[in-house]
């Protein structure tokens, strides 16, 4: 079977369903959900506007739901939500 290739920021995975974005290696500790809560348009396109970044444990089983997500903030734009994602998923590794 081929290895399937994802889309990558600053070496990581993005894997993008909807108006969700998850951001790091499934197989790692952690990983980055990227919620896009607005958009607005920019030259025609629908461009994320505010994001909340959520910094979410892999291994949930035994974890209460509350223990899953470690921090969280919303930032303005994909890029800065993005960055402060790579920012925690390198602190956490």
């Amino acid at each position: 079977m081929a290895e399937q290739k994802y889309l990558t920021y600053k070496g990581l995975p993005l894997v993008r369903s909807g108006k969700q974005i998850f951001y790091g290696n499934m197989s790692d500790e952690t990983v980055a959900a990227l919620q896009i809560l607005t958009t607005r348009e920019v030259n025609g396109l629908q461009v994320a506007d505010k994001v909340r970044v959520l910094l979410m444990l892999t291994n949930t089983e035994g974890a209460d739901a509350s223990e899953t997500v470690k921090k969280s903030c919303e930032r303005n734009g994909l890029y800065d939500a993005l960055d402060v994602a790579h920012i925690w998923l390198s602190r956490s590794a």
